[in-house]
């Protein structure tokens, strides 16, 4: 009898253990943005992104409902397809890269809505600043690759002011408005791959 409760509680054990196991998931760099989008002299928007981020997704869920997400980007990775202001941005004026080289994000919360819409919370950490933004999340799918691998692609999207976090550098215009708009679009595209 002993033995039959102590193979019943072992059973229970290792089911439970499978079934509560995360899955953990690594960002393909080569097929991810991490982008934003800024308005210039008001009438027009100038978009960039970081070329080196490592990003990580853990989630014991099929839907990602309880996903626990870790991004890191590396500051002087900068690209706005101009070397002259991509210098200007890694400088003091604006990102000040030798000082802060690493933006983290690091989330709090995620829901689930209706479909594959989900509400994104998290903390964006930046220039020794830290903020909760929102981001809007849509699931584009999960699908199988020719070698093997699970794969799943998201696209982001949401809004910072970027003077929460001490850029303040900009120009007035003789007819109003900034040369560098405050409010920064961030929109991404996320491939993952999941860790066999």
């Amino acid at each position: 009898m002993k033995m039959k409760y102590a193979i019943s509680a072992l059973y229970f054990f290792v089911a439970g253990s499978v079934i509560g196991q995360q899955a953990e998931w690594s960002g393909d760099v080569s097929h991810s943005q991490v982008g934003f989008s800024v308005r210039h002299m008001v009438i027009s928007n100038v978009k960039g992104g970081f070329n080196d981020f490592a990003l990580t997704v853990k989630s014991s869920k099929d839907d990602f409902s309880d996903s626990q997400i870790s991004l890191t980007i590396q500051m002087a990775s900068i690209n706005t397809a101009n070397e002259k202001r991509d210098n200007h941005l890694r400088n003091e004026d604006f990102f000040d890269v030798k000082k802060f080289p690493e933006m983290k994000f690091t989330s709090t919360n995620i829901e689930k809505l209706k479909g594959n819409k989900y509400k994104l919370t998290g903390d964006l950490t930046m220039m020794g600043k830290s903020k909760s933004i929102t981001l809007d999340v849509e699931l584009g799918g999960v699908t199988k690759d020719p070698w093997g691998n699970t794969r799943a692609g998201f696209s982001l999207a949401g809004e910072l002011d970027r003077r929460d976090y001490g850029f303040t550098w900009s120009k007035n215009l003789d007819t109003g408005g900034l040369v560098v708009g405050n409010m920064v679009k961030i929109n991404c595209d996320i491939e993952l791959v999941k860790k066999k």
